[in-house]
């Protein structure tokens, strides 16, 4: 059955730099928008960044900077690339697609537009 597959998450010192993966297999990854979604304790998912087939992006002000999404998709994946980390970016971070919603503007997506899901990675950033 398709998935979604994270990877990449670690504990790291402050200002340090994380790489995050998400794999699909079993379909493509090509016309879906790929989001980035972290989760803190004692706090709602929140969508952070994502990036629609054609490579347009969307950032949240809190990662605007430091942050960077891009997609491969001759590999079926897409990257968090994470800078300048800060213990308040602690949190599980997960991907999802958005096929039918590929067109709008990402980041109004709501959860309910993805229709695939990752199990999500633990990042720790440690003060």
């Amino acid at each position: 059955q398709a998935q979604l597959v994270e990877s990449g998450g670690a504990s790291v010192q402050r200002g340090g730099s994380l790489r995050l993966s998400c794999t699909a297999s079993k379909y493509t990854m090509d016309f879906s928008t790929i989001g980035w979604f972290r989760r803190t304790p004692g706090q709602e998912r929140e969508v952070i960044s994502c990036i629609r087939p054609n490579r347009r992006t969307w950032y949240r002000d809190s990662v605007k900077g430091r942050f960077t999404v891009s997609r491969d998709n001759a590999k079926n994946t897409g990257y968090l690339q994470m800078n300048r980390l800060e213990p308040q970016d602690t949190a599980v971070y997960y991907c999802a697609t958005a096929l039918y919603k590929a067109a709008a503007e990402c980041g109004f997506l709501k959860d309910d537009d993805y229709e695939f899901w990752g199990q999500g990675t633990q990042v720790t950033v440690a003060s």
